[in-house]
């Protein structure tokens, strides 16, 4: 999934795969976690023994739903998730030293995300929406103290705010 910066340009992006094909350096370890004789966790590691990626298999139905990446000191560095069980990733979550700072999220299914979260210093600071699907930013939540600060619309599709207000999120 993009950055919103880089979504700002109109293309044609297929959905990602949430299990990826494995690389050439990568070995994996299958295990039944719930005892039915079929694996449901797959931890991919490298010939130096350093895990770099987990795929889980959460509702058991044989496919994978959540593939954890690790960095090279194998602390977590983005979590895809398939929410709809459809194969296809539809949020994504990313780490900074073990915290969440960013979750990017496509609501459509067209593989591009739709709504960006930002983290600072593991608490909520900026929601960023494309609320008409034209891959461009058009709504903005600031948070401060745990609730909405400001809320920024974009209005004639520019990618800059037209409208600033204060008061609760647009659900």
């Amino acid at each position: 999934m993009k950055k919103p910066e880089e979504a700002q340009a109109k293309e044609e992006v297929a959905p990602q795969p949430i299990r990826p094909p494995p690389a050439a350096n990568e070995k994996v370890t299958e295990k039944d976690t719930n005892g039915d004789q079929k694996p449901d966790v797959w931890v991919f590691s490298v010939d130096d023994g350093r895990r770099v990626r987990k795929e889980l298999d959460i509702n058991w139905d044989g496919r994978v739903d959540l593939t954890t990446y690790y960095d090279a000191r194998e602390e977590r560095e983005r979590e895809a998730m398939d929410l709809d069980f459809d194969g296809k990733v539809d949020s994504v979550y990313f780490y900074e030293k073990g915290i969440n700072v960013r979750r990017e999220r496509d609501l459509n299914g067209d593989g591009k995300p739709d709504v960006w979260i930002f983290y600072e210093k593991g608490r909520l600071a900026r929601k960023e929406r494309d609320s008409n699907g034209d891959s461009r930013v058009d709504y903005w939540e600031y948070w401060e103290n745990n609730q909405v600060d400001r809320i920024g619309e974009d209005l004639d599709g520019d990618g800059n705010v037209d409208k600033w207000s204060r008061g609760t999120p647009a659900e």
